[in-house]
């Protein structure tokens, strides 16, 4: 397959069910943050993504975000919450700090997938980093 290609295409975030995950043998899921689990403009998680890490954390699937956002303290604070760890100004598509999660929290790249909405940074850290990379689309207001 391209490295250019995800793995997989959801339309959400919400779309990508730990069942799905567990089927696949993802137990940890890094994620991209801005346009995938939050609009750029959004200050708090919102019902629908704290409901997800939720979903996912009963399922044993460990989520970490990571981001090319260099606001630290925004992150943290948007990440807190959600009880969700966060690494930030990842510099993806380098794909250190993806390997450098998996190393902390002790998991395999078969155990491992990224989530994110970009192929230039997201798909192709998760190339880099030899895991599995998963693409949803730009996250857009809803009316």
């Amino acid at each position: 397959m391209s490295i250019f290609r995800a793995d997989r295409k959801f339309e959400r975030f919400e779309d990508v069910k730990p069942d799905f995950l567990k089927k696949q043998g993802i137990k940890l899921l890094l994620c991209d943050l801005d346009n995938t689990l939050r609009l750029h403009s959004e200050k708090e998680p919102a019902e629908e993504l704290a409901k997800w890490i939720k979903e996912c954390k009963k399922a044993g699937i460990k989520i970490v975000v990571i981001s090319n956002n260099g606001r630290k303290k925004m992150m943290q604070k948007f990440c807190e919450p959600i009880d969700v760890p966060c690494v930030w100004w990842a510099k993806k598509p380098m794909s250190t700090k993806l390997t450098g999660a998996m190393d902390k929290y002790k998991f395999r790249p078969e155990e491992t997938a990224m989530l994110g909405d970009k192929w230039s940074t997201d798909v192709l850290a998760a190339k880099f980093a030899k895991i599995r990379s998963y693409k949803v689309e730009h996250r857009k207001k809803i009316v």
